[in-house]
């Protein structure tokens, strides 16, 4: 069973592969059934996986997935307390075409026999902010 911070980060880092490569089963698999979402763009906090997959089918059907050429995860700090950890990054995405944004990122991670999964994700997009 993983237990070090690296391990929450090669999680992560998972997720957002995942992501890029449009894999919505292997990027779920770190979300946590309860999980709730705070996002910049998002309409409100989403308090489950459900109301998260409401509003993702909701902005898919509508056309408006995002397209991104990257995703990353970027000067991450994880801290480890037994089944708990906290994740703190820079997450950069790049649009086909586009310039980076940079969005600050904090995750609360549980751990099961199944791995570290995300209980709360909380994104702040940063205008006019470069991490390089």
């Amino acid at each position: 069973m993983s237990t070090s911070a690296a391990d929450v980060a090669a999680a992560i880092d998972d997720m957002y592969d995942a992501f890029l490569t449009g894999d919505r089963t292997r990027f779920d698999s770190h979300l946590h059934p309860e999980v709730t979402t705070w996002e910049t763009h998002l309409p409100g906090p989403l308090r489950t996986r459900a109301e998260l997959d409401a509003y993702r089918a909701q902005r898919d059907a509508a056309g408006a997935r995002p397209s991104l050429d990257s995703l990353s995860a970027r000067e991450m700090r994880v801290d480890v307390w037994e089944d708990t950890a906290v994740a703190r990054y820079v997450l950069v995405a790049v649009a086909p075409g586009g310039e980076p944004e940079y969005t600050r990122v904090t995750d609360v991670l549980r751990r099961s026999a199944a791995g570290w999964a995300i209980v709360h994700h909380h994104a702040e997009l940063v205008q006019n902010v470069t991490w390089e």
